[in-house]
């Protein structure tokens, strides 16, 4: 473990490859899973008000879910999370040509519609932060349908924390984010065995 500041950090971030291999996954990280992503405070106000914004690209379910019950709920765990279209899809999924699953926020951020790219917990995945009482732990969040994407980040080279940096600098800071970098560089590197990719 790494400890920066009230964060205890998982060495995955340093000693795991990764990089997102959209065409392979097709975004099932949107998809898969008992709930939606988990929205701090400030975000759920975000999402409401840029729903007129987005509203087109949802699908016709997701729009009820919406009308239904919002655009969040609160899962088994109590924490406020997006609200999910027939226990898999995130409301704010949206389908490519090629049937890739993306995020409609994401692309009316990158269409100028909106200054808000998606919740940072989204930004973050594959790691995912969890608040105690005392620290917050940085985890990588293990499964299949990353496999694509650890592969392709071992092709790269590419550390998970190097691939994440923009959301972790956005979720802790530059200060943070270079404390980590720093740390990372003096560890003693681990051989990688073949099931570690």
């Amino acid at each position: 473990m790494i400890e920066i500041f009230d964060t205890i950090i998982s060495r995955d971030l340093a000693e795991r490859y990764f990089h997102c291999d959209l065409p392979h996954c097709k975004g099932r990280c949107c998809v898969e899973g008992d709930a939606g992503a988990p929205l701090e405070k400030a975000e759920f106000n975000i999402l409401r008000k840029i729903l007129p914004v987005i509203w087109n690209d949802l699908s016709p379910d997701a729009q009820r879910v919406i009308n239904a019950q919002g655009v969040a709920c609160i899962d088994r765990e109590g924490e406020t999370v997006t609200s999910i279209v027939n226990g898999k899809d995130c409301v704010f999924t949206c389908y490519d040509e090629n049937a890739v699953c993306r995020c409609a926020i994401e692309k009316a951020y990158y269409e100028g519609k909106t200054d808000f790219l998606k919740p940072v917990s989204c930004h973050l995945y594959p790691v995912r932060v969890k608040q105690y009482k005392y620290y917050k732990a940085v985890n990588y969040d293990k499964w299949n349908i990353c496999k694509a994407g650890e592969l392709l980040g071992k092709l790269k080279q590419v550390p998970l924390y190097q691939f994440l940096k923009e959301p972790l600098i956005r979720k802790f800071g530059s200060e943070w984010y270079n404390a980590l970098d720093e740390c990372v560089k003096t560890m003693v590197k681990p051989k990688i065995s073949k099931d570690r990719i």
